[in-house]
């Protein structure tokens, strides 16, 4: 007898920390001399195909698209003030990785939004640019598929929310170099350890 299935063939859904993707196929596999059920994924981001246990989709945070509402709150939610981030770069990541995990559309527009702001201030270390990278495109294509506008449009409102009152003046040359030679004492020896982190994530659909 088959589990039951909470998603169905066809049905776009969120993998957060892989991207957007659609179910192509729900079928069995044989695993450890078992028969186990999986969703077959196909990511549109990495132009990648993944297959996730049917009974582990909801321990990895694998969701359907969000409704329109949902999707026009998040987007209205990075125009909203926050309180300070924490300016310990590694406590501030940990943070934002945790929210990245747990993936609703609300907790990765938190991303965007600390971390946009953030990066006006100090230039982002590389893993935390990458972090916001990762939420930002994630929060363009869900947004993108629950209100079915073009991309460009979704991009331009991302940035029209960000920046409500236009961009701000740009930093000079001497403090974003000064930025980064403050970032450079931990990143060769915290580098490791934080990619294996990132990497541990990665393996959960295998």
């Amino acid at each position: 007898m088959r589990a039951e299935t909470t998603f169905a063939v066809n049905q776009k859904i969120v993998y957060p920390s892989q991207g957007v993707g659609r179910i192509t196929e729900i079928k069995e596999k044989q695993f450890k001399n078992e028969n186990v059920l999986y969703y077959v994924i196909y990511l549109d981001v990495s132009d990648m195909t993944v297959m996730v246990p049917v009974g582990k989709a909801e321990d990895l945070g694998i969701r359907a698209i969000v409704s329109r509402e949902e999707a026009r709150r998040a987007l209205d939610l990075i125009s909203e003030d926050f309180e300070p981030i924490p300016s310990d770069w590694k406590l501030r990541y940990q943070i934002n990785l945790d929210l990245l995990k747990k993936g609703s559309v609300i907790d990765i527009a938190t991303i965007v939004r600390s971390l946009y702001h953030r990066s006006k201030v100090k230039e982002l270390p590389i893993l935390e640019r990458k972090l916001y990278d990762s939420a930002r495109k994630l929060l363009e294509d869900e947004i993108t598929y629950a209100l079915e506008l073009p991309r460009e449009e979704v991009e331009g409102l991302i940035h029209t929310h960000l920046e409500p009152f236009g961009p701000p003046e740009p930093r000079s040359g001497k403090e974003t170099a000064a930025a980064v030679d403050d970032d450079e004492d931990f990143m060769e020896d915290d580098l490791v350890g934080e990619e294996e982190q990132e990497d541990d994530g990665d393996d959960a659909d295998e």
